[in-house]
C-alpha cells in the first residue's frame, strides 16, 4: 500500500504555506502567456471556437499530467515528489492571504488610494469607486471565493485524480479568469471556459462552504446564510462559499458591485453587519483554517486512491 498521493498533497500544501507562489518563472504565468497568444489567433465570436480553445489547452495540460502520473506510478517517492510540485504550483492560498494582508495594511495606514490599487490584484471590479468599507467588503468576498478556487477545489481534484487533476483544474481555472467573464469580446468565446470552471468547482465549493460552517465563529448563522441566500448569487459556486463565510464571520456581504463594463446588484448574504477594515484578518484566519481542514479531510481519500492494484 502506498500513500504517495496523500504525502505529495501534504508536502505541496506545506510548500505553498511556507513559500507562496514562485517569484519568477511561475508555470501558471507561462501557461497564461501561451493561452493569451493562442486566443489572439483563435478568437471568434462563437461558442464552438471557444470550446475548441478550451479543449486544446486543458486537454494538453491534463495530458501532460497523465504522462507524469504514469511515469511515476510504480515509484512512490517520485510520485509523491511529482504530486508535491504540482500541488505547490497549483495552490494559491498563501499568495491570496498576502494580497489581502497588503490591502489590510494599506487601509489601516489610511492609504485608501493605494489600497484600491492593490485590491485590483484580487478582484476585477472598478475599485476607484470604493470607500474604505467597500474595499474591505470586496477583499473579504475575494478571500472567501478564492479560498475555494485556489485551495479547496484543486485539493479535491488532486485527491481524486492526482497530477492530471491538479494541472487540468488550474488550466481550466486560469482560462476562466482570462476569457470567462461576460464582456462583449468573451460573451460567446468564453462560454465553455466559464462552464467548465463551474463544473470543476462544484465539489470544492461545497466542501469549502461546509468547512466554513464547521470552523467558523457561528456555525448556525453560516448554515442559515448558505441555505437561504446562496441560491440568489449569480455564481453557483461563489454563492455557497461567500454566504457561508458571511454567516461564519457574522457579516453581511453582497450589494452593489461595480465592474468596468457593468453594475451588478448582488444579493445580500448573511444577517450581520457590513464588513470593515478589522474584519480582513478574521477572514484570512478562517480561510487558513478552511484550507488546512480541506487537506485533513481529503488526505484519506487521496491515500485510498493510490493503493496498488492486486494481481
Amino acid at each position: 500500500m502506498t500513500c504517495s498521493r496523500a504525502v505529495g498533497l501534504a508536502v505541496g500544501f506545506a510548500a505553498d504555506r511556507a513559500l507562496g507562489d514562485p517569484a519568477r518563472w511561475h508555470p501558471v504565468a507561462g501557461f497564461g502567456s501561451l493561452a493569451g497568444a493562442l486566443e489572439r489567433r483563435a478568437w471568434a465570436d462563437a461558442r464552438p471556437r471557444g470550446a475548441a480553445y478550451v479543449v486544446v489547452l486543458v486537454g494538453a495540460t491534463t495530458g501532460a499530467g497523465v504522462a507524469v502520473e504514469r511515469a511515476t506510478r510504480e515509484r512512490p517517492v517520485a510520485h509523491a515528489l511529482a504530486t508535491a510540485v504540482a500541488t505547490w504550483v497549483v495552490l494559491g492560498g498563501t499568495s491570496l492571504g498576502r494580497e489581502a494582508g497588503a490591502v489590510d495594511d494599506l487601509l489601516r495606514a489610511g492609504r485608501l488610494d493605494d489600497a484600491r490599487q492593490r485590491l485590483t490584484h484580487l478582484v476585477g471590479r472598478d475599485t476607484r469607486v470604493l470607500d474604505a468599507d467597500g474595499v474591505a467588503r470586496a477583499a473579504v468576498e475575494s478571500v472567501a471565493e478564492n479560498t475555494s478556487d485556489a485551495v479547496v477545489a484543486p485539493l479535491v481534484l488532486g485527491a481524486l485524480a492526482g497530477v492530471p487533476g491538479l494541472l487540468g483544474y488550474r488550466a481550466a481555472n486560469t482560462l476562466d479568469a482570462m476569457v470567462g467573464h461576460r464582456t462583449p469580446r468573451h460573451e460567446r468565446f468564453g462560454w465553455a471556459a466559464a462552464r467548465l470552471d463551474d463544473l470543476l468547482n462544484l465539489p470544492g465549493a461545497r466542501l469549502c462552504a461546509l468547512l466554513a460552517v464547521v470552523l467558523g465563529d457561528d456555525p448556525r448563522a453560516a448554515v442559515r446564510a448558505w441555505r437561504r441566500d446562496a441560491r440568489d448569487h449569480p455564481s453557483p459556486n461563489a454563492g455557497p462559499v461567500e454566504a457561508a463565510f458571511a454567516g461564519a464571520l457574522g457579516l453581511r456581504l453582497g450589494g452593489e458591485t461595480v465592474y468596468p463594463t457593468r453594475v451588478e446588484q448582488r444579493p445580500l448574504l448573511g444577517d450581520g453587519r457590513a464588513p470593515g477594515v478589522h474584519d480582513l484578518p478574521r477572514a484570512r484566519a478562517l480561510a487558513a483554517r478552511v484550507g488546512l481542514g480541506a487537506l485533513v479531510t481529503l488526505a484519506p481519500l487521496a491515500a485510498r486512491r493510490t493503493r496498488p492494484r492486486r494481481r
